[in-house]
């Protein structure tokens, strides 16, 4: 059968970071891919790095080439893949362990043609959250194009890496890479693809590790008087697409706003080696893991395993949502209990003192989650629309917290484990008098 996902990295002189990127893909909790690792002529042993991974995995497919460029490597992969979507990283960035799952997730459950994913932006040990779109929900065509128009130079539209594609588009339209350009090939490639697409999702969640600062066109031996016509040709293209997403009259509204395309690619091409403000030390932007704990013997080990996992379900939907892994736990607490319990109860259950759960409360409250009222003895926690609307969400999480403690578990494990839990639970309240 064929996989579901095709993931392709070009591979070019990369050994220092080639295995952190490979270890990113082969740690995915989503399984069902194929990797292309395309070695693009590299002279420092990336190769060798390349085959003794393949040798390992049968997953990974490794084509050693020619220098041709990384274009050229691209088109190569995309023409011996398999999977329904298409899937990009380049050899020196890595993504999240959910990054896939999150990917095609998204692609399913929303019937999409393109999914466009945030990012973190990596500078030395600091990292900064990446995003555009902020809407929920699928989008039109125009409805994307509209975003990518209020900023046409970002790379959040321009590059593949955040994105996951239909491998059908791809092949019916005969998408291809152009090799003959140097500069803003994954715009140009998106662009096309675009016209094709008719439904798009932005996934409000990082899944990228972006920290290669690619080079200028004049670090690329480029003359002036080549760069400013690659630049003019690629800003037509631009303009051509929205002639084609609009109509006439429709398009001459918009023109100006086109035209800022023009002035936001003055630069040469570089991206800014900056942080975005609320940046972090990178280790810090995902919840943290103690290694030691996570490997433990013993009760507190085992409760502090479960914790983390939980937490790892939810931290998406928390960065959706903005919400904290806190709030997010609280409303989680709240949709498994009666709504009427005391404030002792409700901080046991949530493991909150009562002090930070009358803070979480006030917090969610705020923001229009809760409605709290008391009596002397009961609590009484309403959940208004904005939190029910998360209620198939959390449901989906603890769907992944559960497939990921039971992966590779045969049925006959499975049956065995729920009444093994269901002799621990009489034993439990036959101990505690309940």
């Amino acid at each position: 059968m064929n996989p579901t996902v095709s993931i392709i990295v070009p591979v070019y002189n990369a050994k220092n970071y080639l295995q952190r990127c490979i270890d990113s893909i082969l740690h995915q909790e989503y399984t069902d891919y194929e990797l292309f690792l395309v070695d693009d002529g590299s002279t420092d042993g990336s190769g060798d790095i390349c085959d003794a991974y393949a040798a390992a995995d049968a997953r990974i497919t490794v084509i050693h080439k020619e220098n041709t460029g990384v274009s050229d490597s691209r088109n190569l992969a995309i023409s011996q893949a398999r999977g329904t979507y298409l899937q990009f990283l380049d050899s020196d960035d890595w993504i999240t362990p959910d990054a896939t799952k999150l990917f095609v997730r998204a692609a399913t459950e929303h019937d999409c043609d393109l999914v466009i994913a945030d990012f973190y932006r990596v500078v030395g040990e600091r990292v900064s959250h990446k995003g555009d779109i902020e809407d929920d929900g699928v989008l039109t065509r125009e409805e994307f194009a509209a975003h990518m128009m209020e900023n046409p130079a970002d790379f959040y539209y321009g590059v593949l890496w955040n994105k996951l594609y239909r491998r059908d588009l791809v092949e019916k339209y005969h998408l291809r890479m152009d090799v003959s350009v140097n500069w803003c090939e994954d715009f140009l490639f998106n662009l096309e693809y675009i016209l094709h697409a008719n439904v798009f999702y932005a996934l409000q969640a990082p899944v990228y590790y972006y920290v290669k600062t690619k080079g200028s066109l004049a670090s690329q031996g480029l003359s002036i008087t080549k760069t400013v016509k690659m630049k003019f040709m690629v800003f037509e293209y631009y303009n051509e697409f929205y002639k084609n997403v609009y109509d006439e009259k429709a398009y001459e509204k918009k023109r100006l706003s086109v035209y800022r395309f023009f002035l936001d690619a003055a630069s040469d091409g570089t991206v800014p080696p900056t942080l975005l403000p609320g940046a972090k030390k990178l280790g810090t932007e995902r919840i943290p893991v103690c290694p030691s704990a996570i490997s433990g013997e013993g009760i507190l080990s085992e409760f502090y395993r479960s914790r983390k996992l939980l937490d790892r379900c939810l931290e998406t939907i928390a960065l959706r949502n903005d919400l904290t892994l806190g709030e997010l736990s609280l409303l989680l607490s709240l949709s498994q209990m009666h709504t009427f319990c005391s404030r002792t109860e409700l901080a046991d259950f949530a493991g909150l003192s009562k002090s930070s759960l009358s803070r979480t409360l006030q917090k969610l409250s705020a923001k229009d989650y809760i409605r709290v009222s008391s009596t002397r003895k009961y609590l009484h926690v309403d959940l208004l629309p904005a939190a029910t609307a998360l209620l198939p969400e959390l449901a989906t999480a603890q769907n992944d917290f559960d497939a990921a403690r039971f992966a590779g578990l045969t049925e006959e494990e499975l049956v065995c484990y729920a009444r093994v839990t269901e002799k621990i639970k009489e034993n439990t309240r036959r101990v505690l008098g309940v």
